[in-house]
């Protein structure tokens, strides 16, 4: 018999997704199984598998040595060389400036050295992620950028940390706001409402003004400077879909400089010569915390920001001057 005491970093999850994660191999038929034959106790008696975990609880795992590690994937942590800004720290979590160019997550098995590579790779040198001893836990970003936009990523340290950034994100009290150059001037302010369908094929997304034709989307802009036929833009994103600004703004016709998905040619190219412009211009720059109770009222009206990288800045002052 082997028994388990959950820890503070464990607590707060139910008993079979934390089965799940330590025996990371087992197949959920597996886990269900040995919990119907109380093969697995909690604190003594019989498990179900949806009890919430707390601090000193104790899980009794009737099975073989062997099988338990059988079940159990090693988990390691690559060296990673560290891109990223650090904007915001505490114990539970961890907001950075992720440069253009880099992966949030890997895409495929070979992708190395991408975000949450580097921030793992940090949290174990500070100590505050051992993956022997937190064999049921791993730190998590909370948001994602494509892999060409710079700007503010969220990332939990915690447990606690990743289910109430997830929280304050999913009950809308984070707002998140962008910067982005686009092709052509607009004077006033405004808000895009679409449906958005994504082809997979092409690894794009299509926008639809027709009503329940895709995922609603919502983005809101305000223009803060015009100049020789571009805007600089500030977005603030009410919903987080996949490429939505760079297909919102293209929908109104006005694309996003450098995109190459969804901008102008002839934008990118005049961008990619006079800058050397090598990806959209889109940066996400800020966030505000609107979360008043819950384990992160202690950000409640907190502002969070990167600044603009030196190319996107260098292009700003280009176009509208350096007190544009």
């Amino acid at each position: 018999m082997k028994e388990i005491r959950i820890t503070k970093n464990e607590e707060n999850q139910r008993l079979d997704k934390f089965l799940l994660k330590y025996m990371n191999k087992a197949s959920k038929g597996f886990l269900y199984k040995m919990l119907r034959k109380k093969r697995i106790k909690y604190n003594g008696g019989r498990a179900e598998g949806s009890e919430l975990l707390k601090a000193g609880d104790t899980l009794q795992l009737y099975l073989a040595e062997e099988t338990i590690s059988s079940f159990m994937e090693e988990k390691t942590v690559a060296e990673a060389k560290r891109h990223f800004a650090i904007v915001y720290e505490d114990d539970d979590i961890l907001v950075v400036s992720k440069p253009a160019g880099l992966l949030t997550h890997p895409e495929k098995s070979s992708d190395k050295d991408t975000l949450i590579d580097q921030i793992l790779y940090y949290l174990y040198q500070k100590g505050q992620y051992l993956p022997e001893a937190d064999s049921s836990f791993t730190p998590a970003l909370c948001n994602r950028l494509d892999r060409n936009t710079s700007g503010i990523v969220i990332a939990g340290k915690t447990l606690k940390g990743v289910q109430a950034v997830n929280e304050t994100i999913r009950s809308h009290k984070l707002d998140k706001y962008y910067l982005t150059l686009v092709a052509g001037e607009i004077r006033e302010a405004g808000e895009i409402t679409a449906y958005l369908t994504k082809d997979e094929e092409k690894k794009q997304v299509r926008i639809s003004k027709r009503e329940g034709s895709g995922k609603k989307t919502m983005t809101k802009y305000r223009p803060l400077a015009c100049a020789k036929g571009y805007t600089l833009l500030e977005i603030h994103l009410i919903t987080g879909k996949t490429h939505q600004i760079r297909a919102h703004m293209q929908s109104i016709g006005h694309p996003v400089v450098g995109d190459r998905k969804y901008g102008s040619e002839h934008s990118n190219q005049k961008f990619r010569e006079e800058y050397a412009l090598s990806n959209q211009f889109l940066h996400a720059i800020r966030v505000e915390w609107k979360e008043k109770d819950g384990p992160l009222g202690y950000l409640y009206g907190k502002e969070m920001t990167a600044p603009l990288p030196k190319t996107l800045q260098e292009i700003c002052d280009g176009l509208f001057g350096k007190d544009g």
